[in-house]
């Protein structure tokens, strides 16, 4: 994406939500004196970095995101051990490594988790701990249909073909991967938020603020108008009008400690 299209107001519309798979994943780490220095990868305005941070004693945790607008909220958080900085995921590197590796829904935008896992996991220091929660809810219809509408004129034209594909993998393939990379004591596991929306019209709100902002980035202005009305319209068709609506979704969490060499 070239363009920052992340909106901290739109994104935090449904903030208590969002925060819940959070606490999920930090309660899998397992806290330790060796466990000083982190790294939370996609960690937004930095709250959750902050929160996680302190509930870990860290000496050191620096939260990386590519999002200008999310880290210039992120950035009046820092001080004692706590900083934030630009950066892309799939590329981050720590020389000195990392105890812990953490990232809360934010590697579901970076392609090819095969290649990017052991990627990442050469920054983890033996004995520490990776811990990631990524959307997988990529077979709604919430999802479903907006990569459906991306295919359809004007759209498919202007997007070059692009249509938004999530790379999450099944629980079983995380598990299977990390064993392989030599990581134990993984736990990896597929679990549904249950939401209660006002309505259907809140689901709309719900992916403007993450899933479409792949469509936003890459449409001039009036086209992704167009492009969110035909969305708008097609999804309340599909859904109905059910108040409040059961908003269903899947996330996958795993945690694993890397086997320490001797």
């Amino acid at each position: 994406m070239t363009n920052d299209t992340w909106n901290p107001r739109q994104y935090d519309l449904y903030k208590s939500e969002r925060q819940q798979p959070f606490f999920d994943l930090a309660s899998l780490i397992e806290p330790a004196e060796s466990m000083q220095r982190a790294v939370d990868l996609g960690c937004g305005t930095g709250e959750l970095t902050r929160l996680l941070h302190q509930r870990l004693a860290l000496a050191e945790t620096c939260g990386i995101d590519r999002s200008s607008a999310m880290l210039a909220k992120a950035h009046i958080l820092e001080g004692g051990g706590l900083s934030f900085t630009a950066g892309q995921l799939e590329t981050w590197h720590d020389p000195a490594g990392v105890d812990l590796l953490f990232s809360n829904a934010a590697l579901q935008w970076v392609p090819g988790h095969r290649e990017l896992l052991p990627h990442l996991l050469q920054s983890l220091r033996p004995g520490g701990q990776i811990a990631v929660q990524v959307p997988a809810n990529h077979d709604h219809v919430s999802h479903r249909l907006a990569a459906e509408i991306a295919t359809e004129e004007p759209f498919c034209t202007a997007l070059g073909g692009y249509v938004r594909i999530s790379p999450v993998l099944a629980a079983e393939d995380y598990a299977t991967l990390l064993y392989r990379l030599g990581l134990r004591d993984i736990v990896c596991f597929t679990k549904v938020y249950a939401h209660g929306l006002s309505s259907p019209r809140d689901v709309v709100e719900w992916v403007k603020g993450t899933l479409l902002t792949a469509y936003e980035t890459r449409l001039s202005t009036p086209l992704f108008a167009q492009f969110l009305a035909r969305y708008q319209e097609r999804l309340l068709a599909t859904l109905g009008d059910e108040q409040p609506y059961f908003y269903a979704f899947k996330r996958t969490l795993f945690k694993a400690v890397k086997k320490v060499t001797t």
